[in-house]
This record gives structure tokens, C-alpha cells and sequence, in this order.
């Protein structure tokens, strides 16, 4: 269904690092970006799959990043351990908990998740589906 994502940041390199200590517990790697006269970014991608892509970009417009009011990125977990590993890893990295691992069964049976925010103040959800297994 996406082709991409992407969210803005005022510092490349600690955006990164807090990207890969979230993402690669969720199967998720980092992988070239071929520059294209824009601004320099950091890209994921699952290990299988060359979509969809997670990108981390300074704005285009080189103005100041900013989170959006109500904005959210939310990736998918293979398992309840990997939410507590890729939650633990974010704060670890530089983010902020924004709600701790748990069950959310007001969301669906099984459903398994954690909010944090990264160093600029993007939302981000880390979840297991297991209302869909």
C-alpha cells in the first residue's frame, strides 16, 4: 500500500542512530541513498522487500524539522518481545517513552504496543498485531 514514509529532522546523525536502535529489532536494515540533489537522508527497508521504505530526510525546504500535531508512524513487530526490544533500544538511543510496552485490548485481542518519540519529537508505535495472526 506505501510506498514510503518519511520524517523530518533537524540532526541526521542522532535521528539515525535512534532509527537503527528501533528498527532493527523489528527486521528492519539501513540502506544507501543515492543523493539526488536534496537533502542528505537515511533510508530502511524490511530484509525481504525493497518496499516500503522509511525515510529520515532534513526538510527539503531547509527550514527547521518539526513533528506534526496528531502524526504517526507506527511499525509492525514480529513478536511482544520485539516491541520491549525496539522500545528499550529507542530510549536507549536518544527517544523519549510516550507510553510503555503493553496490551491495548481496546485496539484488538492480542494487540501489543509502545509510543515513544525520536529526537525531534516524531511519534512513532511499535506493534504486534495479535488480533491478525
Amino acid at each position: 500500500m506505501f510506498s514510503h514514509i518519511t520524517v523530518g529532522t533537524n540532526d541526521l546523525d542522532k535521528a539515525s542512530t535512534f532509527y537503527d536502535a528501533l528498527l532493527t529489532p523489528l527486521g528492519m536494515r539501513r540502506r544507501p541513498v543515492t543523493p539526488d540533489g536534496g537533502p542528505a537522508a537515511a533510508c530502511w527497508v524490511t530484509a525481504h522487500a525493497a518496499l516500503p521504505r522509511f525515510y529520515v530526510y532534513s526538510p527539503y525546504d531547509r527550514e527547521p524539522a518539526g513533528h506534526g500535531n496528531g502524526s504517526m508512524v507506527a511499525f509492525l513487530a514480529p513478536s511482544q518481545e520485539a516491541v520491549d526490544a525496539a522500545h528499550a533500544a529507542g530510549v536507549a538511543a536518544g527517544g523519549t517513552d510516550d507510553g510503555a510496552p503493553g496490551l491495548r485490548p481496546h485496539y484488538g485481542p492480542g494487540y501489543y504496543g509502545a509510543y515513544l518519540r525520536d529526537p525531534d519529537g516524531n511519534k512513532c508505535h511499535v506493534v504486534h498485531r495479535g488480533d491478525l495472526t
